[in-house]
């Protein structure tokens, strides 16, 4: 049998379980991970009651045996050995006995080849869903996959491959920070695929070792499923084999820290069940020096959660009466667990009576500790505490925890917690330190006070403090995201002063702002100084050079900045030929950046297949970017973002049907539309009635999306409602809208503002709808309309001449109990001349203050606009009786 190289196993494995769709409901767990009816009662007697008695917890870790018992191969070669020798010839023939035999496998042999095949089987069984047997091709490749090398001492021959096996694992099975998120993820999916212990099977076979990473990430998701799961049970076994984890590690004596069990102990005090916390913390302590210490956190959380004042009362007595080391430790472990309660407990004070701050070990916790009295306003605790530690002198940086405390006081503006900062740092005699200095400046970053940030910064110049580059980033991200791209001089200066070396990140980013300014030139200034300095540009600097003559419609330029890259030793990336097709003119421009891209051995990547369609399309060749998507090396990671930009195209030119073709296509594969496709797809449905059912469909979409998205699709499928007349329709998206918009008071208000910011275009069949959504949202929605929406009604009178509806509208002001104002009774007297009733324009002209020069200048426009009108409409209104003004205006209004 043909066997893989250990270095593409794991990845093929995960390729294999991201294949198959997940379970709707829960696959039965390995044999050795049940969860008897006895067992479950010890989590379950925390939430419910039950008759059944509840055994020790700690009896599951009695041995590694009972807790490890339950491996697949175990099981077949139980199975195996209990066979007689017809039967065993029978099971070989059966299982691929011919193909062992050509290996001139033994009989131990033999058995490890059928077991790995049978375990192939079945795990390819549970990942398609379906028994063993049809699945031929996935079987192959599981069976593949699987079949990793067991390196038996038993030949000396197999040394050198040894020692080559072990060196490519290490190469490809040592996991880097950044590849954490990729493990995680890894991990995840497997154990809801098959299982953790399943999948602690696969990895061994793999040849990754288990250790504290790869436990604690099992755990995680068994935890992450107790939380999802809808069903008590399903909860408790998850529970029981996150306990179960931790056992395991505790046997093969790997080291239980706060990240192994802390999320486990959370899950615990969060759910309120008591007995699996002490079962849990049973299970870890001794193994570490600090677990002790710690679990005092954890516990008081545990009594806060469950509100058990007296276990609380009695946990403050103990610590407050002990006189062991860590007393102090444990007391602001209470602290920090009790204000995280969210209310002022006596408690609290009576701990912080007896604390004595510079005894406390743990630098965090002391910092939590100055938050808290900051979100509290403690002004005499905490500078009681800073004097404290100030005299005991043996503080590294009594600054930071300045910082900590004036940067929580509530309701202070920036300036006054800058005030504040320095003042006690000025009457405590406190030196100011380069780190508290710089998490100041980070604070007013979140805030993007940019202006207090740079003075800060020069403040620091100024007193002798480095400001340290990461800062320098944050300061420049801080500007960006403001728009003040102007600062960017007083950066440069900043540098200067400061004489920081600048890497190629700290030019990237001033590069990048300066091109926001349109500061081509100083770009290319920038570029001069970087060779000066001897840092290498990059690929992205000049791929933001390149962006910004784009955006500037500069073609030319652009183009010539991949000449400009060439000249300087820097060679294109993916990014750059994304950039260069997405602003072809023609399809030979196309086809030429692609082969050239091609040529440089570049990845074809998502961006550039979404490229690759929006350049088609633009050059009208709509068929040729349908085309793209029968690429074979399409990454399936990416195959649906592509299609929706796919649908983006088609739908913005008109082909409406594929478009929604390939939207179906996406939804029969069980993907989603991407918001920026939804959105497209619902504009192009404007156009028509009849389309109100697709658009409803297509705006589920964004369900899963970020609120303020779906908010505006909704929105804008409101204004077809209105366009249309669907009110009903209308007043139920309105009604969705109000409760995802409660938190926020001016949510409703704005979209409603905006919806009716379309009515007041003046088509006379929106402002029908309007009208009638208007008196739906008061109606059955309890909501008063905010006078924006009056204004828009009565300036759409103006575009339709409806002097009727103009007239309710003026008595709606009246009725919702809004007062009149200069605008309201200018639109009033636009709407009045424009319907053609003179006489009583005439009249009512006469009520609208004149002081303002604005106002008699819109007046004179409105004469000179309705003055052919106004002349024979006075004529035709001579003979009306005065007394029949339809509009009363009180002496209030006046």
């Amino acid at each position: 049998m043909k066997r893989s190289p250990p270095s593409s196993n794991l990845s093929s494995i995960f390729r294999i379980v991201r294949a198959f769709p997940s379970k709707s409901s829960p696959s039965p767990p390995p044999p050795s991970s049940l969860v008897s009816s006895a067992e479950k009662t010890l989590f379950e007697s925390d939430t419910s009651s039950h008759e059944t008695p509840s055994p020790s917890f700690s009896s599951f870790s009695s041995s590694s045996k009972s807790i490890c018992a339950g491996s697949l191969l175990q099981l077949y070669s139980k199975k195996f050995s209990k066979l007689s020798s017809r039967s065993r010839t029978s099971y070989v023939k059966r299982t691929g006995g011919l193909a062992a035999s050509k290996l001139n496998l033994d009989d131990s042999d033999k058995f490890d080849y059928l077991a790995r095949k049978q375990l192939s089987s079945d795990i390819s069984s549970v990942l398609s869903d379906t028994s063993p047997g049809p699945n031929i091709e996935t079987e192959k490749l599981l069976e593949t996959v699987l079949d990793i090398p067991w390196l038996s001492n038993t030949n000396p021959l197999l040394s050198s491959r040894q020692k080559e096996v072990s060196r490519v694992r290490k190469q490809k099975w040592v996991f880097k920070c950044t590849q954490d998120r990729r493990f995680q993820q890894l991990i995840k999916t497997c154990t809801e695929k098959i299982g953790a212990e399943a999948a602690m099977t696969v990895f061994q076979k793999l040849g990754r070792e288990t250790g504290i990473k790869e436990y604690n990430a099992l755990i995680n998701v068994c935890i992450q499923k107790a939380k999802d799961a809808d069903d008590d049970d399903i909860a408790l076994q998850e529970v029981y084999n996150a306990y179960h984890l931790l056992g395991i590690m505790k046997e093969q004596g790997l080291e239980l820290d706060e990240p192994t069990y802390g999320p486990l102990l959370r899950y615990l005090v969060d759910a309120g069940m008591e007995n699996g916390f002490h079962h849990v913390t049973e299970l870890v302590n001794g193994n570490s020096e600090n677990s002790i210490l710690k679990f005092s956190y954890y516990e008081m959380l545990l009594y806060v959660n469950i509100n058990d004042e007296k276990k609380l009362r009695q946990l403050c007595d103990k610590a407050m009466a002990t006189d062991e080391k860590e007393k102090h430790d444990v007391i602001g472990n209470y602290l920090m667990a009790l204000c995280e309660s969210g209310n002022l407990r006596e408690e609290i004070l009576l701990l912080l009576d007896v604390l004595d701050i510079t005894r406390i070990s743990s630098r965090r916790l002391v910092i939590e500790i100055f938050k808290w009295l900051g979100r509290q306003q403690k002004d005499s605790i905490a500078q009681k505490f800073l004097l404290a530690i100030n005299d005991y002198g043996e503080v590294e940086d009594l600054s930071e925890f300045i910082f900590s405390y004036v940067a929580n006081l509530p309701n202070l503006l920036v300036e006054d917690v800058i005030l504040k900062y320095k003042s006690l740092h000025e009457k405590l005699k406190v030196v100011h330190s380069s780190a508290s200095y710089e998490k100041l400046i980070s604070h007013c970053c979140n805030l993007r006070e940019v202006y207090t940030v740079l003075d800060l910064a020069d403040e620091m110049v100024d007193i002798g403090l480095v400001l340290d580059l990461e800062v320098l980033h944050a300061i420049l991200h801080a500007i960006e995201e403001a728009r003040e791209y102007i600062l960017v001089s007083r950066i440069r200066s900043l540098i200067c002063r400061q004489n920081l070396i600048p890497n190629a990140e700290t030019f990237r980013r001033l590069i990048n702002l300066v091109i926001r300014m349109k500061d081509f030139n100083a770009a290319y200034d920038m570029l001069d100084d970087m060779e000066k300095q001897n840092v290498k540009p990059t690929a992205t600097i000049y791929n933001i050079i390149m962006a910004g003559y784009f955006r500037e419609k500069n073609f030319y330029r652009a183009k010539m900045v991949l000449k400009q890259m060439e000249a300087a030793n820097v060679k294109p990336d993916s990014q750059t030929f994304s950039y260069l097709i997405s602003n072809s003119d023609s399809e030979g421009e196309i086809i030429k950046y692609y082969e050239e891209m091609k040529q440089t051995g570049l990845q074809l990547t998502k961006q550039i297949y979404v490229s690759l369609i929006s350049a088609y399309a633009t050059c009208g060749q709509i068929e040729k970017a349908k085309q793209v998507m029968n690429e074979k090396r399409i990454p399936i990671k990416n195959l649906n973002e592509i299609k929706s930009a796919l649908v983006s195209v088609l739908a913005s030119n008109g082909q409406i049907s594929d478009a929604l073709g390939v939207y179906d296509e996406i939804k029969n594969n069980k993907s989603s539309l991407e918001p920026k496709a939804v959105l497209c797809i619902i504009d192009n449905l404007q156009r028509e009635d009849g389309q109100l059912d697709r658009m409803l469909e297509v705006l589920k979409e964004l369900e899963e999306a970020d609120s303020d998205i779906w908010t505006d699709g909704c929105c804008r499928v409101l204004l077809y409602c209105v366009r249309f007349n669907h009110i009903s329709v209308a007043v139920d998206l309105l009604k969705q809208l109000e409760d995802v918009t409660r938190d926020n008071e001016m949510g409703m208000e704005i979209v409603i503002d905006e919806v009716y910011s379309v009515v007041a275009e003046g088509d006379p069949a929106i402002l029908q709808g309007g009208l009638d959504l208007f008196h739906a949202i008061k109606k059955d929605l309890g909501i008063s309309p905010s006078r924006k929406v009056y204004d828009f009604l009565l300036t759409a009178c103006v575009y339709t001449k409806s002097l009727e509806n103009s007239l309710k509208i003026w008595k709606e002001y009246q009725d919702a109990g809004l007062p009149y104002n200069v605008v309201s009774f200018l639109r009033m007297y636009q709407a009045l001349v424009a319907c053609g009733d003179y006489m009583t324009a005439k009249v009512f002209r006469k009520k609208i203050p004149k002081d303002d020069p604005h106002v008699r200048y819109i007046l004179e426009e409105y004469d000179r606009i309705y003055a052919g009108s106004t002349s024979q409409g006075e004529k035709k209104n001579k003979n009306k009786k005065k007394n029949s003004l339809p509009l009363q205006i009180s002496k209030d209004d006046e």
